[in-house]
């Protein structure tokens, strides 16, 4: 599935990379939370991040909107691992539908899944776009 950025996300790629030498793979512009979230290439999370967070926090500042740097992964389970921290997952399970609809299935416990979920439900509606501009999940439902 290949993504088309706006000229928007295209700026805020080139500068995110510019000044972090991280690789990004996908961005949200979320301009009604006033946040940046970045999926940046496996390995590249220590360059986006910088010592201490000096890194991101010089993008932060730039941009004037809060950054959230999450790593990629190949593997559709450590993937939604990654999208889903800090909360902790007890386990993850991709399910596909005769359909050939893809669900992901996570299971934690209720203060986890408060974190899971966010505030008015903003970071399981991002981990859905990625999931699906990434890994083509259709769905991920928390227990």
């Amino acid at each position: 599935m290949t993504i088309k950025f706006t000229t928007h996300e295209i700026r805020y790629i080139a500068l995110f990379e510019s000044m972090t030498g991280a690789t990004v793979k996908d961005c949200i512009v979320d301009d009604e939370n006033a946040k940046l979230t970045f999926l940046v290439k496996k390995g590249d999370m220590g360059l986006a991040i910088g010592k201490r967070g000096s890194t991101v926090t010089k993008v932060q500042k730039t941009v004037d909107k809060g950054v959230e740097v999450i790593e990629h992964s190949d593997d559709p389970v450590e993937f939604i691992g990654n999208l889903m921290a800090p909360a902790k997952i007890r386990s993850i399970r991709i399910l596909q539908k005769e359909n050939g609809e893809k669900i992901a299935t996570l299971e934690t416990d209720s203060r986890n899944k408060r974190t899971a979920i966010g505030k008015g439900g903003q970071n399981i509606e991002r981990a859905r776009v990625l999931a699906k501009r990434q890994h083509n999940i259709n769905n991920i439902i928390i227990k």
